[in-house]
């Protein structure tokens, strides 16, 4: 079986390169930046179907930590699908999403452990949006038991050139 990339496969190129990171506060913590700068290198699998984001960066109260993202376009269910997972996480977050109608932005729904307590597990929605070639938000929320989406972090991502 031989996939041929799709337009959407090829939207995800968009992020092919390597990249600054600095996460932006949460509404709790403030308005400036509260974590040390990351980087993220992303490339993509032989055939073009497959990206694959590996970022690293020193964590919050001290400590490296490392993230991979995989993300793909999947013909059949005609949506994007992923994962996530964290050095500092046992966590696998499994991503299915869709690109918004202007093609700015890829939605990606998952479920998650409960961070603010309670080991439970609720759905999140992470969105990247690009702002333009060199520049790209991540932003996380959380859904709330009021039935409200809140914010809990956001990224900004710079090209390196």
């Amino acid at each position: 079986m031989k996939t041929v990339p799709q337009s959407e496969h090829k939207w995800l190129h968009k992020l092919l390169g390597e990249w600054r990171v600095t996460m932006g506060p949460t509404a709790a913590e403030g308005t400036g930046p509260s974590h040390p700068e990351w980087t993220e290198s992303v490339r993509s699998l032989e055939g073009g179907l497959w990206v694959v984001a590996e970022s690293r960066g020193e964590m919050p109260g001290g400590g490296s930590g490392t993230t991979i993202m995989t993300l793909g376009y999947d013909t059949a269910k005609k949506r994007f699908v992923g994962t996530f997972v964290g050095s500092m996480m046992d966590c696998l977050w499994v991503y299915e999403g869709v690109l918004d109608e202007g093609g700015k932005s890829v939605t990606l729904d998952t479920v998650g452990p409960d961070f603010e307590g309670g080991g439970k597990l609720v759905r999140y929605r992470d969105t990247i949006a690009f702002r333009n070639d060199d520049h790209r938000e991540l932003s996380s929320r959380m859904l709330g038991d009021d039935g409200a989406w809140k914010l809990v972090m956001t990224a900004h991502y710079s090209r390196k050139h």
